[in-house]
């Protein structure tokens, strides 16, 4: 997500965020545009919509404050997938007796009604307990001055759940930087349970036509690479 600010400084225009999913019929969110909204929230929630935003797995609502997945119902929302009964058991459930659709989005909200956007929860990471977004540990990466671009994913482990391994491209004619650098640079900047355990130099990142970061076959790529390697011990 392009920061809102960063958009305000290069074109001298006031610029607000928004939040909306094709199923549940446009705009879950918008800023308003008569106040000074938080820095990266993407808006209050829209008169139209209610919201949930639950733990992913027990579907319990979480505290104020903290990260979960945004439910989302509308009286007007799409409510099934035509010929599609496994997707559309996944991503519309009974709640409360009313119909909601799982965004697969992780959101925070604060006191005022203020939501943030995270990460997909195809992007978190399952590390030691906790639940890590891949998208935080990017951005500090990219913020070393060597890093022209980075994709984190999550790799099977049976003792923590998953490790956290940084796949990183660094800037033309940059040389010397170590995965020991990078990690170093994480350590000081995110809390314990965050840091990369390995780190992959690439030429390239794996992205689609139009420059999304193909976070999917990185991690299918990676899961080959494990189930590889543990053919070869057999």
């Amino acid at each position: 997500m392009i920061s809102s600010a960063l958009l305000e400084y290069k074109f001298n225009k006031p610029m607000y965020q928004g939040y909306g999913e094709t199923e549940t019929r446009g705009g879950v969110s918008m800023c308003p545009a008569d106040i000074e909204n938080p820095p990266k929230s993407v808006g209050k929630i829209v008169a139209s919509k209610r919201i949930k935003i639950v733990d992913p797995v027990t579907l319990k609502s979480v505290k104020m404050g903290e990260p979960g997945e945004l439910l989302v119902s509308s009286d007007y929302m799409v409510t099934a997938y035509i010929n599609k009964p496994e997707e559309t058991a996944e991503s519309f459930i009974e709640l409360e007796g009313q119909k909601w659709y799982r965004t697969a989005d992780i959101m925070s909200m604060d006191e005022e009604g203020n939501l943030y956007f995270i990460d997909r929860t195809v992007d978190t990471i399952k590390h030691k307990g906790y639940r890590v977004s891949s998208s935080e540990i990017e951005a500090v990466l990219q913020e070393h001055p060597a890093i022209m671009g980075s994709c984190v994913v999550g790799v099977e482990d049976p003792k923590v759940g998953e490790r956290i391994k940084a796949f990183v491209v660094l800037k033309e004619d940059i040389k010397g930087i170590t995965g020991y650098d990078l990690i170093r640079w994480c350590r000081e900047r995110l809390v314990s349970y965050k840091i990369p355990q390995y780190i992959e130099f690439r030429d390239m990142l794996l992205k689609s036509k139009v420059g999304k970061l193909l976070r999917r076959e990185i991690r299918s790529e990676e899961k080959r690479r494990v189930e590889t390697t543990k053919l070869s011990y057999i």
